[in-house]
């Protein structure tokens, strides 16, 4: 299998967890996705009331400088330990 058929498929497993994963997990698990399919971060940083908007910001931004393909490994990585976790 592909990297890119592993990481569609761990984003479709992702949504099979039968228990929530930690809102810090959340925020990780959206970052690497964010980086693997659309790269740096380039957009604006959202204002200071936008408390969810700007964690999801910043923790997209920690990733800026990684490759889409590392991207897409770190989360097929990430997502086994989830189900392992969570499933």
């Amino acid at each position: 299998m592909s990297l890119s058929e592993q990481f569609n498929a761990a984003a479709e497993k992702v949504k099979s967890l039968t228990k929530r994963p930690s809102d810090d997990e959340f925020l990780e698990l959206y970052a690497l996705f964010k980086q693997a399919s659309v790269g740096d971060n380039d957009t604006a940083k959202p204002g200071l009331l936008d408390l969810k908007g700007k964690a999801k910001w910043e923790a997209w931004n920690k990733q800026k400088g990684k490759s889409s393909e590392a991207a897409q490994q770190d989360y097929v990585t990430f997502v086994e330990g989830l189900v392992a976790k969570y499933a």
